[in-house]
């Protein structure tokens, strides 16, 4: 027996699920999400919503009309969830898989559109102007969301910062340094990680030796749990619940959010390339939307004519939008002068001109 030594240190991740794959409570629902059938269709339609928006976009951009855009299929209810838990005042700091929660924040359909075609017009959203767009870097919004919370701080706001961050982002040294900085400073930062198996073609196993993504935190001082990411009552119930604490000076929190990418990585990914072939089939059963349907169909509040209205409401609404997104006008080419640099370098002037003489008197 060695008398010389003793425990420092000790820490548990623990993992919350209330609604299970076959769409079967287990246990009681937690706080708001009791005896709530209201709010439970709302997470149903905008679950309905963010999957008939995406497999619009891949449509899109399959005919030339989008750019790379990265699907969300088997995700939805992590977006969709952290949208409708963050109260108005909050800001979301986000990643690029996010429509989700943009839609449930009040972004239109037409500016995600326009952004993903390449336009970045789009993210000039006429609602929500205070949270930031789709952060294509890896991890960088880490930082961003960082300060954004040291500002909330250091202006003693009731007010709170979720950044959303996939399971490969946390490998990027700018995760580290913000939650560092988090910890130390107990910001009003929540961090959801969107653990879907895959970054881009790297496995889980080959990404950390940890045995959560969410213990990441633990170095840092911040606590961390993990949640099932296609159960959309816990990714709602978990991250208000992390806000509400955030706003009441309670600090940092990581949530991990276990979940499984259906789709590929992006639109210029082909997963078969590298995806065992029963993962997928594996995996199929877990998707939110079906899970949260069967429940609702148990309880008399679902049926399938309220499903095939839902469904021909929603298309209406996306094929509207992708109308609008179509219509749009070409920005001015000398937009890539005006809105760079407050002060122009010497030399942009004549190639601002040079622009618009190319175009023929018309930039």
């Amino acid at each position: 027996m060695n008398n010389n030594k003793k425990s420092v240190a000790s820490f548990e991740i623990f993992y919350y699920e209330y609604l299970n794959e076959k769409g079967e409570l287990i246990g009681e629902l937690p706080g708001a999400l009791q005896n709530n059938p209201e709010l439970w269709q709302k997470f149903y339609r905008y679950l309905v919503l963010n999957r008939i928006y995406d497999e619009t976009a891949i449509k899109l951009q399959r005919t030339g009309q989008l750019g790379t855009y990265p699907p969300t299929q088997g995700q939805e209810a992590i977006g969709v969830g952290m949208g409708m838990a963050m109260h108005e005042d909050d800001i979301f700091v986000p990643y690029y898989r996010e429509p989700g929660t943009h839609l449930t924040r009040g972004v239109k359909m037409e500016e995600l559109y326009t952004f993903w075609g390449g336009d970045e017009r789009g993210n000039n959203f006429t609602k929500g102007t205070r949270d930031l767009p789709d952060c294509i870097p890896i991890g960088t919004q880490s930082l961003h969301g960082a300060g954004i919370a040291m500002a909330m701080k250091l202006r003693k706001e009731k007010r709170a910062v979720v950044v959303s961050i996939g399971d490969g982002g946390t490998s990027q040294g700018n995760f580290y340094e913000a939650i560092n900085f988090a910890g130390v400073h107990q910001l009003p930062l929540i961090f959801v990680i969107n653990n879907n198996h895959w970054a881009i073609s790297v496995p889980t196993e080959l990404q950390t030796h940890a045995q959560t993504f969410a213990q990441k935190g633990i170095a840092a001082g911040v606590p961390g749990e993990q949640i099932d990411g296609n159960d959309i009552f816990a990714v709602y119930h978990h991250v208000r619940q992390a806000i509400d604490a955030a706003h009441q000076g309670k600090g940092p929190y990581i949530i991990e959010a276990i979940t499984y990418r259906m789709g590929d990585h992006t639109t210029a990914d082909d997963a078969s390339r590298y995806r065992p072939g029963n993962e997928l089939d594996e995996n199929k059963d877990k998707d939110p939307i079906k899970r949260l349907r069967t429940f609702m169909a148990a309880q008399n509040l679902w049926n399938e004519a309220k499903e095939k209205a839902l469904y021909a409401e929603v298309k209406a609404e996306v094929d509207a939008a992708v109308q609008k997104y179509l219509s749009n006008t070409a920005a001015p080419a000398t937009d890539i002068f005006d809105y760079m640099y407050d002060t122009w370098p010497e030399s942009y002037h004549e190639q601002r001109d040079e622009v618009i003489a190319y175009h023929g008197g018309e930039a």
